[in-house]
This record gives structure tokens, sequence and C-alpha cells, in this order.
């Protein structure tokens, strides 16, 4: 495996930082990850965070003798840094950063910064769904071929602290369109990008092809010697491949039709054929099911495949994959009753793909806080495969309203345990109860993590 340093335009380390000023915008694991390779290289580090800083966030600062403030953000301090790194969470209306680039300050994210520190191949996955999932396996079969990978950018321990503490040869980074914006010189080696559907709108001035744009940001900067796989089954996907010029190798996969070389489907055999080297292997040994995972799976058959990884390590580990929690995690069965937590789809479209997936009658939990979700994609599959809707927030009026003449029951419950046992009475044996929310969690939860763990303590207590 070809794992030679990067072009070298991005691979400039700011050499010896000589106690310039670097600010560091947010302290969760991005922030923090990014402050300790600053420390390690030399600036002088200040992080400031809007709100609370978390307690073992705050407690690794002191640590290491960083500086940092919460609650406000010190204008003096900041606006005298020779550069900002900012969370991917802080949008660009932002009062501080608007006041930074009226100074003409850089600012960027924590990859780009991390980036200049590492000469590891990288693999870069986006999407508006399945990211996770693909990243994760990804790092799974690499891992199970004895690469020296590391797990990182949406997911994990921060890239900028793994860059700082860790030596590995490859990195599987999941990185979402906010990571993606404030990229610039770092370049991905495997770029993949799975689906591009309305997400974070309020985030691109509700416009679509500001979204798309920073999706196909994944692969600036890349040259002949890279890779750009892509879903050419995906409509804005393939229509933004059309308008665009691109450098790296293009690898398209697709279950609609054949594909000259990445990755299709015939029938119901996955056929991966890159450099006439071809793998074939059974949908029904995949160990992901449901047809955006059959996507998920090829888009990691291809890394793989680029990687020179042999045929059986990549069956083998598509086979035995265990996925991520949160993501359509399986709880356990009682009384014949399936659960599954998939409380990491936060939008329509997340839940969309898990119903899909269903081969049983489902019983529904879904709400929360609604991003102004459009509902209508759901209806025809919670007409063929909803029996009851269990609602799960505190206001679930546009939930009623979307699906009042496609299931006889909405039932309305404010407490992960009053949703799971709404739903064990609701449930027949061979049914399943899902929990795909399509809304963020924070009306009754502190994040979905919390929503899930929640729910499955009450599965246990059932």
């Amino acid at each position: 495996m070809d794992t030679n340093n990067k072009a070298a335009n991005q691979k400039l380390p700011l050499q010896g930082a000589g106690g310039r000023r670097l600010a560091i915008l947010g302290a969760g694991e991005s922030g923090v990850g990014a402050a300790y390779l600053a420390k390690q290289q030399g600036y002088d580090v200040f992080v400031s965070d809007f709100g609370a800083i978390a307690d073992n966030y705050k407690q690794q600062l002191l640590d290491w003798e960083i500086r940092f403030e919460e609650k406000q953000h010190t204008e003096a301090e900041i606006l005298s840094a020779v550069e900002v790194i900012k969370s991917p969470g802080i949008p660009d209306k932002a009062p501080i950063i608007k006041k930074l680039k009226e100074k003409d300050i850089p600012v960027i994210s924590e990859i780009e910064f991390a980036g200049r520190y590492t000469d590891a191949k990288i693999v870069g996955i986006t999407g508006s769904n399945g990211k996770t999932t693909t990243t994760s396996l990804t790092y799974h079969i690499l891992k199970n071929a004895g690469i020296n990978v590391g797990l990182a950018g949406n997911i994990g321990k921060s890239f900028a602290y793994q860059v700082a503490t860790e030596k590995y040869d490859v990195y599987a980074l999941e990185l979402s369109s906010f990571m993606l914006d404030d990229m610039y010189k770092f370049k991905v080696d495997i770029a993949v990008l799975l689906n591009i559907t309305p997400d974070h709108l309020d985030r691109y001035e509700y416009k679509m092809e500001n979204y798309v744009a920073s999706k196909f940001r994944i692969a600036q900067n890349q040259t002949a010697a890279d890779y750009f796989i892509y879903c050419i089954d995906d409509p804005e996907t393939a229509n933004g491949v059309a308008a665009r010029n691109f450098s790296a190798k293009m690898l398209p996969f697709s279950i609609e039709k054949p594909v000259e070389e990445g990755a299709y489907l015939n029938e119901e055999t996955l056929i991966i054929n890159i450099n006439n080297d071809q793998l074939t292997m059974s949908i029904h040994e995949l160990a992901l099911q449901g047809k955006h995972n059959i996507y998920n799976s090829m888009a990691s058959g291809i890394v793989a495949k680029v990687l020179q990884i042999r045929n059986k390590t990549i069956s083998d580990s598509m086979a035995d994959f265990q996925n991520i929690e949160h993501r359509l995690e399986s709880v356990g069965k009682i009384s014949g009753i399936s659960f599954i937590n998939d409380s990491k789809a936060t939008n329509v479209n997340s839940t969309w793909y898990a119903l899909e997936s269903m081969t049983s009658d489902v019983v529904l939990i879904l709400g929360g806080v609604d991003k102004g979700n459009n509902y209508d994609m759901l209806r025809d599959l919670v007409r063929q495969k909803v029996k009851a809707i269990v609602c799960l927030g505190l206001d679930n009026t546009r939930i009623h309203e979307a699906f009042k003449d496609d299931v006889d029951i909405i039932v309305d419950t404010t407490s992960a345990q009053d949703a799971v046992q709404t739903s064990y009475y609701l449930a027949t044996k061979g049914d399943t109860v899902l929990l795909s929310p399509a809304c963020a969690s924070f009306d009754l939860f502190k994040n979905y993590e919390d929503r899930g763990r929640q729910f499955k303590q009450a599965v246990k207590e059932l």
C-alpha cells in the first residue's frame, strides 16, 4: 500500500510557531484536541467557548496548561490571533466569526489544522446519510487487514488529538458539511460521497445548491493520483458530478445498473471491480442489511480494493461488522418483539433509510425537536410498514398532522420509558419497535446518545 507523503503544498507545517497566538472557538472534542496539537507545535493557545465547558474537557485543558474561558468570547484575545480554529457547530453568521472575517484573520477547521502535521493517507467520507456507518465499516475492514489505521472526524477521538499522539499510516475520517466548509488546502486521497439530501439548510441560506457545493468540497485539491468514489444513483450527486471537473480517478457505485469500474449489483450479487480485479459477494452475507446499507458496503468495499486489501479480508469484514451504537442497533427481543435503537436518525432521510430496511410490521417511535421536517417522503413507507406511531417529544402536532390519514394509532409520550411501554403494548409477536425519531433530541434529552441509552434501559426494564 502506498502511504507516500502527499503533495508538498498540503504538508507545510507552521514550523516553530514561536509563541504565535492561535485561538480556538469551542471546547468540545474537536476544539480541545486542536488545542493539544497546537500547544505541541509551539503556539500560544487560547480556547474560548461561548457556552459552558464540560468538566472532562476543562480538566484536560488545565492538565495541559492551556488558557481557556467559558460563557464568553473575549474579543481582544481572539482578534489578536494569527489564525482561528472553530468548532463545526459555530455558524459563519456568529458575531465573533464576522469580526474575524472583517479583520482577514483566517478561520479554519480542526481537520484543516491537523492535516498539516500528518503524512498519513486520508480516506474522507461524507454524505447526508450513512457516513458514520460507512466510516466505521471502512475502519473495520482496514483494521482487519492489519493496516495501522485511525478513526476520526465526526466520530471517535478528534483527528487533531490523534495526530498529536499517534502515528497512523491511514485515517478513516467522517466529514460533515460543516467540517468541509472550513477546509481549504486539506486534501483527501480517497474521497467518498454517499448521497446528498436536504439537511442543515438553515446553515446554507436555505439553498440546496449551497449545501451540494459544500459536500463536493471533499474533492477539492485532489490530483490524478487520488480517487473519488460516489453513488451514481443519487440524483443530486450525479448532477453535481456532471456539472464539475475532477482530477481524481472516478469510481461510481450503483444498485440500478452495471458500472465498468466501481461497484454494482447483479441481481443479489454485489460486484466490486477495480483494475480488473473482481470481488463478488451475496448481499445476504452482508452484516448490514437494507438497500441503503448495500450502498454503504459498496463504498467501503471500493475503498478497500483501492488500498489493495485481499478479497477474503474484505468479504469477511463486511460479513462480521457490528454497527455503531444508536444506528439501527439491535437491542434485543421480548415476547417475540424486536427492539431497534436508531436514535442517531435526527432527520427524515435517516428515518426513511431505517424504515426501508424493515422486513416486519413496525411500531415507530418518532418525534423531538422538529427542524422544519417535511414528512411527505415517509408516507409511502409508513403506509406499507407502520401499524402505530408513538410520539416522543414535547410538541407532536406536526407528526399527527402528517400521518393522521396513514396510521390508525398515533400516541403521545414524554419519556423513553413511557414510549417503550406503550410501543410494547401496541406491538405483537413478530413486530419491530423502531426508535427512529427523525428529529433532534434536545426537548427531552441531552443529545441523541442520551435518548438512545434511555430507550435501551427502558427496554431492559420491560
